[in-house]
């Protein structure tokens, strides 16, 4: 019984080895993620002539190449949860924190969990790669949030009130109604300095060549909206290069989210379970790609209450003596990214109102009786889940 801790870094990271006991038969020393020496870390383990548990704590994408490596190499390795490690840690009464360390602790932990310890399975190279893609167009999204308040915060100060007039309903990021028209106009001035009659016929004429509708009353309101607004910045090259950036920035942003999720659908639609999903309610083709990206490959999951644990929407429970917790909060210690998509599938249904779906009627029943709104869609997601989860299971049972 041999267990190896590493403690992972960038580039590198602190291994120790021990036996039972505290018996320490390598004290931890430093290895960079090459070839070279992960080589000489695999070959080690295979001398020795008894069974042999690595530990490593799960950090972000830096313990991947070990990760890897190890695996590729036939070497048992458990990734454990950093709050789970933490928490072990914490038992000392001296707070003590180096690589050396933190090597010598996880490899203890291994020693002190050796029978529960699970072995790392390798996911399926598409669910890998759905996974990543996910993650990455999860980023985007909040990078295009960002760059939408600051495109709207440059409008407040030169076309103050142009947002409401020009609403996007495009599903395409090339055909944006608000884009294209401060693109071509930018600041009030530039329309202020038109009559009426100029701007309506420029206004259809641009309208005509982007594929919008040629609305004369929308020109007239837009008209007399700039007539009297008052932009605070001035109509000057500097505020025209700001405006026109903040547009190019976001067009640059909806290209790469469409790339990113063209590529999500056309991995998807090779999985078994995509047609399954997308015959759930309230799920569409962006939901159904990015619930299959952040679950992934349903088998590693032992039971629905395993998955939910993983949505972290599940409410453990709390009982001292004779005192029994009734009024629990969900865990929230799982994957956000899956509850957020989760949540975002119980608003499409709560805006389509499926009368035959059982997750919206049992959302309505618990509104019915006194549960506040987000409780009920919360209920509803723990129901969702358990259908996605014996649908997709049962898929993979034929």
């Amino acid at each position: 019984m041999i267990s190896i801790g590493i403690d992972i870094s960038k580039d590198k990271s602190t291994v120790c080895i021990l036996k039972p006991c505290g018996e320490i038969i390598r004290s931890p020393y430093e290895i960079t993620h090459t070839d070279t020496q992960l080589s000489e870390l695999v070959s080690l383990i295979k001398s020795f002539n008894d069974e042999v548990k690595v530990i490593l704590e799960a950090t972000g994408n830096y313990h991947l190449p070990v990760l890897s490596y190890l695996e590729e190499n036939n070497v048992f390795v458990a990734v454990i949860n950093p709050l789970v490690m933490k928490k072990y840690a914490n038992k000392s009464l001296r707070k003590v924190k180096t690589d050396k360390m933190d090597a010598i602790k996880i490899a203890n932990y291994g020693l002190d969990n050796w029978y529960h310890l699970m072995k790392h399975e390798v996911s399926a190279e598409t669910y890998v790669e759905l996974r990543f893609l996910g993650r990455q167009y999860a980023h985007y999204i909040k990078l295009r949030i960002e760059s939408k308040l600051a495109l709207t915060n440059i409008l407040d100060l030169t076309m103050p009130g142009i947002k409401r007039m020009l609403n996007n309903r495009s599903i395409h990021p090339e055909n944006d109604k608000l884009n294209d028209f401060v693109e071509k106009y930018w600041h009030f001035d530039n329309i202020k300095n038109k009559s009426q009659k100029q701007f309506i016929s420029n206004y259809a004429t641009w309208a005509k060549k982007k594929g919008y509708h040629q609305s004369e009353s929308k020109a007239i309101a837009i008209y007399e909206l700039a007539q009297g607004g008052i932009p605070t910045l001035p109509s000057n090259t500097t505020t025209q290069v700001m405006v026109l950036e903040a547009v190019r920035v976001l067009r640059e942003i909806d290209k790469t989210l469409a790339i990113i999720l063209a590529k999500m659908q056309e991995l998807a639609r090779g999985l078994r379970e995509y047609d399954v999903v997308r015959e759930l309610n309230g799920v569409g083709e962006v939901l159904a790609v990015k619930l299959i990206a952040e679950i992934g490959d349903i088998q590693r999951f032992h039971s629905s209450k395993t998955l939910i644990a993983y949505a972290g929407i599940d409410a453990p429970p709390y009982q001292s003596g004779k005192f029994i917790g009734t009024n629990r909060k969900i865990s929230k210690r799982g994957s956000s990214l899956l509850r957020k998509t989760a949540y975002e599938v119980m608003n499409c249904l709560k805006s389509n109102k499926p009368q035959d779906d059982p997750i919206y009627l049992y959302m309505l029943k618990k509104e019915s009786e006194g549960k506040p709104k987000k409780v009920a869609k919360v209920v509803g997601i723990n129901k969702f889940i358990r259908i996605y989860y014996s649908k997709v299971k049962e898929l993979y049972a034929l």
